[in-house]
């Protein structure tokens, strides 16, 4: 094996593993943790009847799912 072979396997290895779209997934990955962290205090929620406790970062991911399944549903009605 060469010594140009060898050195251009090594070329760039930090660069290709540090991408911005990475750095940035890892950051939202990390501060998503730190909220789910700070927000495991119980809440009560009331669903028009009954009542539920859960801690709160589930109530607040059971309404970024249930937003977002209604934004993807009138975004592709739209563009059709």
């Amino acid at each position: 094996m060469s010594t140009e072979h060898a050195s251009r396997g090594r070329r760039g290895g930090a660069r290709q593993w540090f991408t911005p779209a990475r750095v940035v997934f890892t950051v939202l990955a990390v501060l998503a943790l730190v909220f789910i962290f700070e927000n495991t205090r119980r809440v009560t929620i009331r669903l028009l009847i009954p009542e539920v406790t859960m801690p709160l970062y589930l109530a607040l991911l059971a309404m970024f799912v249930v937003g977002a399944l209604c934004g993807g549903y009138f975004f592709r009605r739209r563009v059709r």
